[in-house]
């Protein structure tokens, strides 16, 4: 058996633009979701584990459905520590957000958590992605996603060492704490922080790595005219205009 595939990292070596979705909290909302998603070509589902409620106990069954339907598995983590990173992985998530990286030094320590030696310091463990995969250790650093975040000033600030880092996969702008970070606390449509936040993608793309957004109808051209090849989009928008519409038809049959 081959280790499964990882739609967003094959994707982005390939120069194309890789999807990922959020707003999903149960395996079942997984599988309802993931026809819609295999037949529009979207590659992979966010998993929230700083801000929501997923833990290890959860992750073997939200990536069996992931997996059910070739979507990527991609977990957000609530700290940077090495131990959690990579029985993330062992339970079966395919790739890893890892939020406030602020500096070189802490983007290390998520290759160090991510990657088996000798590239990192991953415990020596065949995680369920790795089950029935007899080469697993030898292909998993290939087919592992590391995500970090920047979404302090700070980090802003040092973001040529950090993407100087190897082996990270994507370099993610995360508006709300960078713009709260800047002294704009819920305006990130602020101009100093739209400016500054341009500026970090410019120069990401512009080192040759990856650049990651969060966006929605309204401001995806935007990031990808800036050269963004991984867009994080969240269900609650496709929700809301989807009850918007139908409620339109309701209230103009009743008018």
């Amino acid at each position: 058996m081959d280790i499964r595939p990882n739609r967003i990292k094959d994707k982005i070596a390939a120069g194309e633009v890789a999807t990922i979705v959020g707003g999903m909290t149960h395996p079942d909302d997984i599988d309802a979701f993931g026809p819609i998603a295999t037949a529009h070509g979207m590659d992979g589902i966010w998993l929230e584990g700083e801000h929501g409620w997923v833990d290890a106990s959860e992750l073997g069954n939200l990536t069996r459905a992931c997996d059910l339907w070739g979507l990527t598995s991609v977990c957000r983590v609530n700290d940077n520590n090495q131990g959690l990173i990579y029985r993330t992985l062992d339970r079966g998530a395919q790739g890893i957000v890892v939020p406030h990286v602020n500096d070189a030094a802490e983007a290390q320590n998520v290759v160090d958590g991510g990657k088996f030696p000798p590239i990192g310091k991953r415990g020596s463990y065949t995680s369920r992605q790795g089950l029935g995969v007899p080469n697993f250790m030898d292909v998993a650093d290939d087919n592992s996603l590391l995500i970090i975040l920047i979404e302090d000033i700070i980090a802003y600030e040092k973001l040529d060492e950090i993407i100087a880092v190897d082996h990270i996969d994507v370099f993610f702008v995360a508006p709300g704490d960078f713009a709260a970070s800047m002294g704009h606390k819920g305006n990130v449509g602020h101009p100093d922080v739209t400016e500054t936040m341009n500026d970090a993608y410019r120069r990401i793309v512009a080192s040759g790595r990856t650049a990651g957004a969060i966006c929605g109808k309204p401001n995806a051209e935007r990031f990808l005219d800036l050269g963004v090849k991984l867009l994080f989009t969240n269900t609650p928008e496709w929700i809301n205009e989807g009850a918007a519409s139908f409620m339109d038809i309701v209230n103009n049959h009743s008018n």
